[in-house]
């Protein structure tokens, strides 16, 4: 790396902003950090800003376009993500002559307190030398500082609508501790979808909420199955 050290600014829950040398920063710094930015809805908005209710957060994570949205909903999806922060901080910092600032659109601390933090881009706009040579930059000075640095576009169809279906069946105070674990102990053997359901009614005393129980297992990924093909009462499930 060349020229000044990058540096963040991080906006607190109180209204305060941090502002620290990227190499000084660590993942608990982020603690009490709020979105650098306000999400805003207005009339003849160009993007589709908006709130989804993480259940890796237990509570709502803004985005500010559907592919953001999607790609967020994505994360939520994945086991190794345990905390959300859309808009995480303003990066600032030279590059070879250049002066550049960058608003990420989120920060993901894995299970491992490892960050990851990740940008969302249509594909068809990656090729422009202006969002190429800006995500560049960051990837640069963020996996020099030990993060994982993600670009991320559309993401495979069939997969994001499998994932939306099953986020209906993400909240865990929907669902009692004892019924999962008991439908979880009971599908310990690989069976079709149709198949767990009708194994699990029993627990439930109701098939649609037996069904609405392996649905919960598949989203916590205490059931796992091909999700880039489309969910049905034939996929096969097999237990983690």
């Amino acid at each position: 790396m060349t020229g000044p050290a990058p540096t963040i600014r991080i906006r607190k829950s109180d209204d305060q902003v941090d502002v620290v040398a990227l190499d000084a920063v660590r993942v608990r710094q982020f603690d009490t950090a709020v979105p650098w930015r306000e999400f805003r809805w207005y009339r003849k908005q160009r993007h589709f800003s908006g709130s989804y209710w993480s259940a890796t957060m237990e509570a709502p994570v803004g985005y500010e376009s559907r592919l953001e949205y999607v790609n967020l909903l994505l994360a939520d999806f994945d086991p190794r993500v345990v905390w959300i922060l859309s808009q995480p901080f303003l990066m600032e910092g030279d590059d070879r002559g250049t002066t550049r600032r960058r608003i990420p659109d989120y920060l993901l601390v894995h299970a491992d307190e490892s960050a990851c933090v990740v940008d969302v881009k249509p594909a068809e706009k990656l090729s422009r030398p202006k969002v190429r040579d800006s995500l560049a930059w960051s990837r640069r000075v963020l996996e020099h500082h030990g993060w994982e640095y993600r670009v991320q576009s559309e993401p495979d169809p069939t997969l994001l609508v499998n994932v939306q279906f099953l986020a209906g069946y993400r909240r865990r105070f929907q669902f009692l501790d004892a019924e999962v674990d008991a439908a979880a102990a009971e599908l310990r053997t690989p069976l079709t979808l149709g198949e767990a359901v009708r194994a699990v009614t029993p627990i439930t005393g109701n098939p649609r909420f037996a069904r609405s129980l392996v649905l919960h297992l598949l989203w916590t990924r205490r059931l796992l199955t091909d999700l880039t093909h489309p969910l049905s009462t034939t996929s096969l499930l097999e237990p983690t």
